[in-house]
């Protein structure tokens, strides 16, 4: 590198430090933590270096700016420099400054406008694994979630309309970056979402302590019998919301392609909720544990299906 050449990993120190905290910037940033503010401007928070590292990494064009210390841009100079290599507003800011626009964002900081996914779109895709959570309010949990289905290799996430928003900071450090790995679909009703998952050929499975099918006892057949799509209630389903009549049927196969619906921290998921499924199944406990956190019972379900649909 010349003497003359700038230092790619550098902030732009053309524009001014950004060194007053009760600046209306400042406001206008601390504010997208609500939820009116978020959807007022289009606009969510992404917190931390690994978040933002991997927002700058899978789709800059969303960002609108970048908020770093001095101090932060040395330690994490390679996002720094693939934010200047995408032309994105990059701003030096002192340490007082990132505080009160975001105590929890490590002194880097962006500010992104929301990828909008649809059904539809996640369907076009032929997806084999797919997470539904259904009425889920707690930001940690789904968040959880999102990263679980991540790194099992899912193909999307969907948060029905009841459940908390994705662009909680929360659920977006939640996901350590997840949320910008694969598509999440949000706003939509859980019979909605089942009946365009199993019209799209997955198997729509329920995850519930009281579910009648276990889930190891399904992995130890899965790809010699069970059947995608079978639901032990058996029946066809019911047009107008994908439920499916009483019935017989064989086990599902998690080998197929399969969409797991996961429900409410508190209550899980309703009667009704459940007989949308094609099948309800539960996680094994063998100790004396009385549940399961609801983002670990998914992990446990998503490498199931993961490590069948091997």
């Amino acid at each position: 590198m010349s003497a003359t050449s700038p230092d790619p990993a550098a902030p732009d120190r053309a524009r001014p430090m950004l060194d007053n905290p009760r600046a209306d910037r400042v406001k206008a940033v601390r504010a997208l933590a609500g939820r009116s503010a978020r959807a007022r401007h289009g606009q969510f928070l992404v917190e931390g270096p690994q978040s933002v590292r991997e927002l700058v990494r899978e789709d800059a064009a969303r960002v609108r700016d970048l908020y770093v210390t001095e101090a932060a841009a040395e330690r994490y100079g390679e996002i720094v420099a693939a934010a200047r290599a995408a032309r994105v507003r990059t701003h030096l800011a002192t340490p007082a400054v990132l505080d009160a626009m975001s105590p929890d964002a490590q002194h880097v900081l962006a500010v992104a406008e929301p990828r909008d996914v649809t059904l539809a779109e996640v369907l076009a895709g032929s997806p084999r694994l797919v997470a539904v959570l259904s009425r889920v309010r707690d930001p940690g949990n789904a968040g959880a979630v999102v990263r679980a289905a991540d790194a099992a290799g899912a193909d999307a996430v969907v948060l029905t309309a009841e459940s908390v928003d994705v662009h909680n900071p929360k659920v977006v450090r939640s996901t350590a970056g997840s949320l910008f790995h694969l598509p999440v679909v949000t706003g939509v009703s859980l019979a909605e979402v089942v009946a365009g998952l199993r019209g799209a050929g997955l198997a729509v499975l329920a995850a519930d302590g009281a579910g009648e099918h276990d889930l190891d006892d399904l992995l130890d057949v899965a790809g010699h019998g069970g059947t995608p799509g079978t639901a032990p209630r058996g029946g066809e389903p019911d047009a107008a919301v994908g439920a499916r009549t009483p019935g017989a049927g064989a086990a599902p196969d998690l080998s197929g392609p399969t969409a797991w619906v996961f429900g409410n921290e508190a209550w899980g998921l309703p009667d009704a909720d459940r007989a949308l499924a094609d099948a309800v199944v539960r996680v094994p406990i063998r100790g004396r544990a009385e549940s399961l956190n609801l983002a670990t019972a998914a992990t446990v379900c998503l490498y199931a299906s993961s490590r069948a649909q091997r």
